[in-house]
Parts: C-alpha cells; sequence; structure tokens
C-alpha cells in the first residue's frame, strides 16, 4: 500500500531558447514576484518560480529567487523602524519568504518537471513548508531575538477575544460562551497547523494555475507523454499512501500530554484537511464521469454548498478522502475520451 519510490523519468527540457529572451523573462519573473511580496498577494509566488523554472530552467529558477530575495532585502532596510521588534518583524518575515515559500518550491522543480503525481508533489512542498516555519522560528529568535511565533499567538489571542465579548456584549447563553472559549483555546494549540492549511491551499493553488499555463502544455507535448498534461488537474489529486499513518498518529492526540499531544493535534488537523481536498477531487471527478452537461454540474455543486453549509460535507469528503487509499472511488468510472481536455476547469 505505501509508495516507496518516484517515478525516476528524466525530465525533458523546452527547447534552447536566447540568452536575451530568457534574461528578459528572469527578469519578468523576478518583478512579479517582488510584486506579489510587497503588496502581500503571496498565493502565487510558488508558481511564478515553477514557471520560470519550466520555461527556462532551474538555474534561472534559482536566479529569480536570488533577485528576489535581493530586492526584499533592500526594501526592508530602507523601511522606518522605531522599535527593535519592529526590524525583528521585518527581517523574520524576509526569512519566512525565503524558507517557507522560495526554497520547498525551489526544491519541488526537479519532481515538477518529471510530472510527478499531484498528491506528492504537494506532501512535498507542505513538508518543506513546515520545516521551513520551524528553521524561520530558530533563525528569528537567534539573530534577530524575535519570536514569529510568539507574536502569531499573541495576535491570535487578542482576536478571541474580541470575538468572545462580541458574543458577550449580544447576550450569547454562558454555555455557549463556555463552548466558544474551549474551542478558541483549542485553536492555539493547532494554530502552526492552521498555518501550514494556509500554506498548503496556496500550494494548491499555485499547481493548478502552472497546469494550466502555455509553458506546462510545451513540456508535456516535449515528454510525449499524455498523462503529463493533466498532471496538476485538481481531479488528479491523490495523496500517497502512507499518509495514512500520519493520519492514524494524529488520532493519537487524547491519548498523548504535552509537547507530543500538540505535534499529534496538529498532524492531526493538517492530514484532515488534505484528505477534504482530496474528497474533494474526488468529487469533481465523479462529476466529470457523470457528464450532465453544464446544468448537471451546477446541480451537483449547489447540492456540494447546502452540505457544507450544513457541516456534513467536510465529514463526507473527508472520508472518502481518507479510504481513497482502499477504494480508489475514480476508477469506478469509465475513463472519459475527453478526461483530460484542457477545457475543464478544475
Amino acid at each position: 500500500m505505501i509508495e516507496t519510490s518516484l517515478h525516476q523519468s528524466e525530465p525533458v527540457a523546452l527547447p534552447g531558447r536566447p540568452t536575451g529572451r530568457v534574461a528578459r523573462s528572469i527578469a519578468a519573473h523576478a518583478l512579479l514576484t517582488v510584486l506579489m511580496v510587497v503588496t502581500s498577494m503571496l498565493v502565487f509566488v510558488p508558481a511564478a518560480l515553477l514557471h520560470c523554472g519550466i520555461r527556462n530552467g532551474r538555474r534561472a529558477a534559482w536566479i529569480t529567487a536570488a533577485i528576489v530575495l535581493a530586492f526584499i532585502a533592500l526594501y526592508v532596510a530602507a523601511l522606518p523602524v522605531a522599535k527593535a521588534d519592529e526590524a525583528g518583524q521585518a527581517w523574520s518575515n524576509v526569512a519566512a519568504l525565503t524558507f517557507v515559500l522560495l526554497l520547498p518550491s525551489l526544491a519541488v522543480l526537479p519532481l515538477v518537471q518529471r510530472a510527478e503525481k499531484f498528491g506528492p508533489v504537494l506532501i512535498f512542498l507542505v513538508t518543506g513548508s513546515a520545516l521551513g516555519l520551524a528553521v524561520t522560528e530558530i533563525a528569528s529568535r537567534t539573530l534577530v531575538n524575535y519570536s514569529p511565533f510568539a507574536m502569531q499567538i499573541a495576535m491570535a489571542k487578542a482576536s478571541n477575544s474580541k470575538i468572545v465579548e462580541f458574543y458577550r456584549v449580544n447576550g450569547a447563553p454562558a454555555d455557549a460562551l463556555q463552548t466558544m472559549e474551549r474551542w478558541l483555546h483549542y485553536s492555539m494549540t493547532v494554530l502552526p497547523g492552521v498555518m501550514l492549511i494556509a500554506l498548503a491551499t496556496m500550494f494548491v493553488l499555485s499547481l493548478l494555475m502552472l497546469g494550466r499555463l502555455q509553458a506546462w502544455r510545451e513540456l508535456a507535448a516535449a515528454r510525449g507523454d499524455g498523462e503529463a498534461a493533466g498532471a496538476y488537474f485538481f481531479r488528479n489529486l491523490s495523496l500517497p499512501d502512507w499518509v495514512l499513518f500520519a493520519f492514524i498518529i494524529g488520532g493519537l492526540t487524547p491519548l498523548a500530554t504535552g509537547l507530543l499531544q500538540k505535534v499529534a493535534a496538529n498532524t492531526l488537523a493538517v492530514v484532515a484537511f488534505l484528505y477534504i481536498l482530496q474528497g474533494l477531487a474526488i468529487f469533481r471527478s465523479l462529476l466529470l464521469a457523470m457528464g450532465g452537461g453544464f446544468a448537471g454540474k451546477t446541480l451537483g455543486w449547489l447540492l456540494l454548498v447546502f452540505l457544507m453549509l450544513t457541516g456534513v460535507a467536510p465529514l463526507l469528503l473527508g472520508v472518502a478522502g481518507l479510504f481513497d487509499s482502499f477504494f480508489d472511488f475514480r476508477h469506478f468510472k469509465k475513463k472519459r475520451k475527453d478526461d483530460s481536455h484542457e477545457s475543464h476547469s478544475d
């Protein structure tokens, strides 16, 4: 059941491009990435680096990342700061950009060039970001005497206090307030998991965007692999089988104590979210298999939204994603001739 190795096929490079065109492409990607960073629109930063690597090669992607970091470092150095904490926070953000976003995106580039499956690539990125968060915390404490995690905790506590106070002022029952306070306190425990969930969503969106770009279609055509073109369509998201063991470890949360309990709880939160994503991918795949045209798909999505509002959908999607390793729901259908057609929106 465990997937022990990735495909070993070598990546196929795009045809050689003139040096001047490559240089202009690197500059354009660097400028676009810098703009996304300074405007806090980080969601497609991984897609920009991956696209640069697909279009111009891995070295170009690393050069682009270096240019981005140089500009951001100069930008942070030029910022007027009145307190040491503000400077520490600014440089901590640079470290987070480096270790949580840029390096995982660059490290996964060889897997993307080989058109490895969506699930293993996503797990690689999430694991790399988790390590990046740890490195950022350690480096920030050591070098600038600042804890980004402590800042996140303080912000979450302030936000939770405002939520509780709002409902208290508006006459919420005492037992409801106590339940809410318990859940908000638990949310503090899984704050690292929530951060990883946000990063996982960002990586999914970037991979989906990459799978729709012309450079990716050209790479897939150069490989001569019909499945490569749809490798990063959402309906093809399938987690490695071994993620089930991470889910089991996370399920030990009630039995653990101290640091082990926190690690298990955060693991469970992230893995449960990933299985819900996989369940949503199964739902998307089944919608395409059943056909029904625009009206049928619209009714399917409306039903899903209704179930989301009732709270049933996340449970159903999570269970479907969890048991997909055993039942392979997407292969109960016959393969459609247009299954990888780029007109399908994921």
